[in-house]
């Protein structure tokens, strides 16, 4: 690890800890959004606020009840967000779909939202077709593409990186982090092919996500999330058996056990 895991103080407060918002999920994708959510606890974070269309909100409250719970006027898609105060860090894209209202809020929130925040899943596709807004993606942002958003942004990620200033989390067999202002890291020592299962990089925003509310930088987030979620994933497998039945969700039981172990 190219840097060291920050540690708590005795007298911590959640306030230390920053607030997340998570913008996430649609009517049959709701599971998105959980496994995101509770990977982002699982992480650490001080506040986590969930932003949802109407449809999720008693998914998100009996699922995740440690999160806030805001919910859209619409009740199938998120179409409209109004940021809390106190907001730290935003991420947006697990289960939203591209339909036309939700590209529309994602435009708008680029618009309000200055600071660097995580972009994944369905506002990468939305990126794919208005690639004209991604000038407006704040520098410093983490984005998290599979092989087929890649594909469809249609441009190398270490030229997204080098020339929009943003942290380019190519998912994948050994994924690679490429950082505008540091070296490119490449993870060679943790992750199996279980890994390979839907879901999988909800978990990963809801880890990258809880770490910059707590102040890692988003090169730092986004290498250490990658670390602490391959991880976590090889800490899984003893406890189930074979590979194939790696769960998204016995990757989230297992980032302590990971977090600790990079300690």
């Amino acid at each position: 690890m190219p840097f060291a895991l920050h540690t708590r103080p005795s007298d911590s407060q959640k306030r230390d800890y920053g607030e997340a918002v998570l913008i996430a999920g649609s009517k049959g994708m709701m599971g998105a959004a959980l496994l995101s959510a509770r990977a982002c606890m699982r992480s650490g974070v001080g506040l986590l606020v969930t932003h949802v269309p109407q449809c999720g909100y008693e998914i998100m409250q009996l699922g995740i009840p440690e999160a806030k719970c805001m919910t859209d006027q619409d009740e199938q898609f998120v179409t409209h967000v109004s940021l809390p105060r106190g907001t730290d860090v935003v991420a947006v894209g697990p289960g939203l779909t591209t339909q036309q209202p939700v590209q529309q809020m994602f435009h708008d929130l680029l618009q309000e939202w200055s600071r660097p925040m995580v972009i994944d899943a369905d506002a990468l596709n939305i990126l794919a077709l208005h690639p004209d807004w991604l000038p407006l993606v704040p520098a410093g942002s983490v984005l998290t593409p599979n092989a087929g958003e890649l594909h469809r942004l249609a441009i190398a990620p270490e030229q997204l990186s080098a020339q929009y200033g943003l942290v380019v989390v190519e998912k994948g067999h050994h994924t690679r982090v490429h950082c505008p202002d540091a070296p490119l890291f490449v993870n060679t020592q943790y992750g199996n092919p279980g890994m390979a299962v839907g879901g999988s990089g909800d978990v990963l925003t809801g880890i990258i996500l809880g770490l910059m509310a707590q102040h890692y930088s988003p090169a730092q987030a986004a290498i250490l999330g990658v670390s602490i979620h391959a991880l976590a994933a090889d800490l899984s497998i003893p406890s189930i058996g074979a590979l194939e039945s790696l769960l998204p969700s016995d990757i989230i039981d297992h980032i302590g056990s990971a977090i600790q172990s990079l300690k």
